[in-house]
């Protein structure tokens, strides 16, 4: 467990306010999603608003990727760089947010529905949500890292969906990837113990078809490699002696 980061709760209520600035800032990209929008424009709003929260949009630079938002389109699985594509009904569309504030670091995603979407697409957007959620449960002290790996294995692969393999959740704090990392598969049980002051970006990336994906040539864009859609959902959480506390959402 070297180079785990343990918070303190005064920490952990420092990396809240950066957490309550991504979910204000996903707030606002939903209520402009619709056809005709560009990606552009969801990218614009959400620096805007981080910015006039005080704090930086924790992307934008990050390891030279060039917006505040990455925005991924049904097949796209995450890593979108926003631009003039302009959303048209029924897409499903990832927006990944991160924010940074004295120091510390916030993360959330979410797949947000395009006008009216397929009853098949709402079943994915639906278990990819319930996926995290299931897996942020097992975020408790004394349980096993990979206790939250199979949680959201087994409610994706259970609804006949794959979940993502190359990609996985992380820790956060002062930097925005710490370690641990994350996987969204795993055997419950296995791993390291979860400490009470971890902090984890738990966030589950799930897949219609294959889990298997490739990379666009802009070096960011990854899509599933079948071309089947994808969703993406994330949340900033903390291990407490009172069990996961979701950084991210607005109580």
């Amino acid at each position: 467990m070297s180079g785990w980061q343990l918070k303190t709760p005064e920490e952990i209520e420092l990396m809240r306010a950066a957490g309550l600035i991504v979910f204000g800032a996903l707030e606002e990209i939903a209520k402009i999603v619709a056809p005709g929008v560009t990606t552009a424009e969801l990218d614009r709003i959400a620096e805007t608003y981080i910015r006039d929260c005080g704090a930086e949009p924790a992307f934008l630079g990050y390891q030279n990727f060039p917006a505040s938002v990455c925005v991924s389109i049904d097949d796209e699985v995450v890593h979108g760089i926003p631009g003039k594509r302009r959303l048209a009904e029924g897409m499903i569309v990832s927006c990944d947010v991160g924010s940074l504030i004295d120091g510390w670091y916030g993360d959330s995603a979410r797949t947000i529905p395009v006008g009216e979407i397929s009853a098949e697409d709402q079943r994915l957007l639906q278990t990819t949500r319930d996926a995290l959620f299931k897996g942020i449960d097992q975020a408790r002290a004394g349980n096993h890292l990979f206790d939250i790996s199979a949680a959201v294995q087994q409610h994706a692969e259970q609804a006949g969906y794959s979940v993502v393999r190359d990609l996985v959740g992380h820790g956060i704090g002062r930097k925005m990837h710490e370690e641990p990392q994350v996987p969204n598969y795993g055997r419950a049980g296995g791993g390291p113990e979860l400490l009470e002051g971890m902090v984890l970006a738990i966030e589950p990336m799930v897949n219609v078809g294959t889990n298997a994906v490739t990379v666009d040539a802009d070096r960011w864009t990854v899509r599933t490699k079948d071309g089947a859609k994808s969703a993406h959902f994330e949340h900033t959480v903390a291990i407490t002696k009172n069990g996961p506390d979701i950084l991210t959402v607005k109580e």
